[in-house]
């Protein structure tokens, strides 16, 4: 099957059903591509610790990672308040590094304008001068 933006996003919208925010109030929910095809999708999981909570975007890639997926096409997030409907919902700054691990600077990261249509960013455009191995000193 071959996903538009719009179909990336409506599968984030339905993820972000499943999102566990007794604490914020706010829901979540990516849908990662991957390469072959196949769709991830991840929902916030908030704790009452907070720093456990995870993100939908890093839900989206632990799972497709654990299913042996390495190779991503696009991600699609939308989030707010529960009972409202969605709307523009950039990654937070680990979720863009955590992306960064995997994809390159032009990956496509989806979001909702206003309205609800899809608009492309790049994960360069979110998270210049990322950190990679190549920061590091020996």
């Amino acid at each position: 099957m071959e996903y538009s933006d719009q179909v990336l996003l409506e599968q984030a919208k339905q993820a972000r059903e499943h999102a566990y925010a007794p604490y914020s109030g706010f829901a979540v929910g990516a849908a990662l591509l991957c390469e072959d095809g196949s769709v991830y999708l991840g929902c916030n999981v908030e704790n009452a610790s907070f720093s456990p909570t995870c993100c939908a975007e890093r839900a989206a890639v632990f799972s497709a990672i654990s299913n042996g997926k390495r190779d991503f096409r696009a991600i699609a997030v939308i989030g707010g308040k529960k009972g409202e409907e969605g709307s523009f919902c950039p990654p937070c700054g680990v979720c863009r590094q955590v992306l960064s691990e995997f994809c390159a600077l032009d990956f496509p990261v989806i979001l909702s304008d206003p309205t609800g249509a899809p608009v492309r960013h790049t994960l360069g455009e979110l998270l210049p001068g990322r950190f990679t191995l190549s920061n590091e000193k020996s």
